[in-house]
């Protein structure tokens, strides 16, 4: 039943993705795609912050991401004997699967992927909500109120790569698939931010509505889930080891408005101020070593699918 269950999700997500490739044709655009996970729970009182955060990558940078960040694990997993998430809290407290490893080489790990950020060309652009929970009238206004200012300034973002370049693109949303009824609230929220309006006007560059992915089929949900929970480890622990590596990737708005956006107590930021830097340093990048030339690979035969004698209307 799972099985099935999962294979009616594929389906669905594949007859999304072919309407996102129709209107990517007929249309001329091309797609920026945005990876957003959370941290802290809304409600909780032991995560007095809620981020809502992630990274938008050009759609013909995300295989090369993909592959940057498969090649970041690969090493663990083959001493761990299994596929492990490049997710941040298991990695810094030594679970799911990463508690055979070191504290040096889960900090090694941790650094090589928010130096993805460093490393990639052209530039990713992070957008992040923050919310000091305290500030929120109602518990059930806070991931609705984060959803909203992180799809407006990524459709400002969109609108004014149009301005300066003349660059038509179009946006599409994908978060981690925690929940399933999240995924129909979220979508349902996009689609009236879309056609009826939001606070601060209405949402003109997306393609789609959001899209939902198991973390374990994209490394970029990782990647989103990793800046996430180094933005809240800044605002509720004073944890300067990431923060200063993802603070400077905040998309640029023009007018001095950035990818960021703070609902705080008046008190916090004199208490962000007085943050020491980390007693562990951010590790510097480990240098590559030659690799090999790959050896020459025999053509693939593949398998004659057809019977004898079809007729074949190519």
């Amino acid at each position: 039943m799972r099985r099935a269950g999962r294979l009616i999700h594929l389906a669905y997500q594949i007859r999304r993705a072919a309407s996102a490739a129709r209107f990517h044709f007929c249309y001329g655009y091309s797609v920026y795609l945005t990876y957003l996970d959370e941290s802290g729970s809304p409600g909780d009182l032991n995560t007095p912050f809620f981020v809502l955060a992630g990274v938008a990558a050009f759609e013909r940078q995300t295989h090369w991401l993909e592959q940057e960040l498969d090649a970041i694990a690969e090493p663990f997993e083959q001493r761990a004997g299994k596929y492990l998430e490049l997710h941040a809290a298991p990695m810094k407290a030594s679970k799911e699967g990463w508690e055979i490893f070191s504290a040096a080489e889960r900090a090694q790990a941790s650094a090589d992927v928010l130096r993805v950020l460093i490393n990639t060309r052209p530039r990713l652009n992070v957008f992040a909500s923050v919310v000091e929970q305290s500030q929120m009238a109602r518990t059930a206004d806070i991931l609705p109120h984060c959803y909203e200012v992180v799809a407006s300034k990524f459709d400002d973002f969109l609108a004014l790569k149009y301005q300066r370049e003349k660059d038509p693109q179009r946006g599409l949303f994908v978060l981690d698939q925690k929940r399933a009824t999240e995924e129909k609230a979220m979508q349902s929220l996009h689609k009236t931010f879309k056609h009826v309006g939001h606070a601060n006007g209405r949402l003109r560059n997306f393609a789609e509505v959001p899209m939902f992915a198991d973390s374990k089929s994209t490394r970029l949900i990782q990647l989103a889930d990793s800046i996430a929970y180094w933005i809240f480890r800044h605002y509720s622990k004073l944890d300067e080891w990431g923060w200063p590596q993802i603070q400077p990737f905040f998309a640029s708005l023009g007018n001095g408005r950035t990818g960021l956006h703070q609902v705080l107590d008046p008190a916090t930021p004199a208490r962000l101020a007085t943050a020491q830097p980390p007693a562990f340093p951010f590790p510097p990048a480990i240098p590559k070593a030659a690799q090999p030339a790959a050896p020459v690979q025999p053509a693939v035969q593949h398998p004659i699918r057809t019977a004898p004698g079809a007729l074949i209307i190519p």
